[in-house]
């Protein structure tokens, strides 16, 4: 039995209604119903009562609902007890950020900024986007390090955090080449011969960037979308496999790029610069990661004046 099995479950005893617990939870319908099937078969007995409409719980599913409740309550509570002890160390700075972060920007800028204060002990929790605003709102994490542009909305209170930028990047449009060099998935595309789009999911902060570029051209693109993740990495993957074009962050790519294994898909225009942003709460923080952020503020300012 899964932990997810049970939000699941309570999600669609306030909606009753498969197709929005499913967007709620960021999964597909289909995907949703398993799980609650899954669930379904672990106890033994049917909660939901699908004849009807709009469906219904079952008594069982009326029961079951009150204790699923309790479960995570206290298992929430415990986790947060247990977070909470790791949060009070005062030797213990904790990051969330997303993926492709993680992977491709975390190492090196964390190594720029113990130049000034030493080497720290430090935890990263890697998450897509959204999970990572919860983290941090949540009091789950002192710092959070994300993708920042103008079009997406992080849904932080201004008056509760604020911020700094440590780096930019950009995103571009690659693809693999032809065998004449160019794009084999060329921007912008033909109503005859859409280009393949490989998309970000709805809860990826670089996707959003990405549609709101695309939104806001004159001319539309002729895309044909044909797969989606909120990681990056994946969608790298997929261009590298030949099967269309993705928006991938620059700083991910450049080896890429140097040697031709990758091509940008599209002129200058298609290009979306974003900002690189560490987010922390306004209230004061242990004095571990207060050094820390006075580290880090440090070192955007001396970037600013380089």
């Amino acid at each position: 039995m899964e932990v997810k099995w049970l939000e699941d479950f309570l999600s669609l005893a306030d909606t009753l209604n498969f197709t929005r617990s499913a967007e709620l939870r960021f999964t597909t319908q289909p995907a949703f119903s398993r799980r609650i099937r899954s669930l379904e078969e672990w106890l033994g007995a049917p909660l939901i009562e699908r004849a009807t409409q709009p469906i219904s719980l079952t008594p069982a599913g009326q029961k079951f609902r009150a204790i699923a409740e309790e479960v995570l309550r206290r298992l929430f509570q415990v986790r947060e007890d247990v977070r909470h002890l790791d949060l009070a160390s005062a030797n213990t700075i904790i990051f969330t950020a997303t993926h492709s972060l993680s992977l491709n920007f975390f190492p090196r800028w964390i190594r720029t900024v113990e130049e000034r204060n030493g080497v720290l002990f430090t935890r990263l929790d890697s998450n897509h986007f959204e999970v990572c605003v919860q983290t941090l709102l949540k009091g789950h994490a002192h710092f959070m390090l994300c993708h920042a542009h103008r079009s997406v909305d992080l849904h932080l209170p201004p008056d509760g955090f604020r911020s700094i930028v440590v780096g930019g990047d950009r995103l571009l449009p690659v693809s693999t080449p032809h065998e004449q060099g160019g794009p084999a998935h060329a921007l912008p595309g033909t109503r005859e011969q859409p280009a393949h789009y490989l998309a970000y999911a709805e809860t990826s902060a670089i996707g959003r960037a990405v549609d709101h570029m695309l939104e806001q051209r004159p001319a539309k693109p002729q895309l044909e979308q044909v797969f989606v993740s909120h990681l990056a990495a994946v969608l790298e993957s997929m261009v590298r496999d030949g099967r269309g074009l993705a928006w991938l962050p620059e700083s991910q790519i450049k080896d890429d790029l140097s040697a031709g294994r990758l091509v940008v898909a599209g002129d200058e225009s298609w290009t979306v610069p974003v900002e690189l942003r560490l987010f922390r709460p306004e209230h004061s923080l242990p004095p571990k990661s207060e050094e820390f952020w006075a580290a880090a503020v440090a070192c955007e300012v001396d970037c600013a004046l380089r």
